[in-house]
C-alpha cells in the first residue's frame, strides 16, 4: 500500500465515489494516512458520504498527477477506535477544529481487499493490491 499511500498523498486531493441508490456519488477528498497497518480516510457521520458507505461499503478512488493516474476499489471498513481516529486527526491538524476523536461525528474507515491500478499514456499498467 505504500506505493499508493505516497501517489495520493502527492495529489493532495482525490476523488472518492460511492453508490446512492442507483446514481454514482464522487466528491473530492483530501485525507489519507496509514494507521495500524492500513490505509485509511476520514469523513463526517451527518455527511451523505458516510451513509452512502453505511448502505454499500463499496467505493472507488481516482487521481491523477504527473501524468499518472489511480484507481482504487475496495471496501470501506469503519473503525470506531478513538486511537484511529486521534491517529488521522493529528496527520491533518486543519481538521481539529471542526472533528474531535470521539465526538460521534468523526468517522475513520480503512481500505479492506483493496486493487490500485496506476495508468499512463505511456507506461503499462501497474498494480498493488492490500
Amino acid at each position: 500500500m505504500e506505493k499508493t499511500l505516497e501517489f495520493l498523498k502527492k495529489c493532495n486531493i482525490y476523488y472518492l465515489a460511492t453508490v446512492e441508490n442507483d446514481q454514482p456519488r464522487v466528491r473530492p477528498f483530501g485525507t489519507i494516512h496509514q494507521f495500524d497497518g492500513k490505509l485509511y480516510f476520514q469523513t463526517g457521520k451527518v455527511k451523505e458520504v458516510s451513509k452512502q458507505l453505511h448502505q454499500n461499503p463499496k467505493f472507488e478512488i481516482s487521481a491523477f498527477a504527473d501524468g499518472t493516474w489511480i484507481r482504487v476499489t475496495a471496501t470501506a471498513v469503519l473503525d470506531e477506535r478513538t486511537e484511529a481516529q486521534q491517529s488521522l486527526l493529528d496527520a491533518y491538524p486543519s481538521l481539529q477544529g471542526r472533528y474531535q476523536a470521539g465526538d460521534g461525528n468523526t468517522e475513520v474507515w480503512y481500505l479492506k481487499d483493496a486493487t490500485a491500478t496506476f495508468s499512463s499514456f505511456t507506461d503499462d499498467p501497474s498494480v498493488e493490491t492490500f
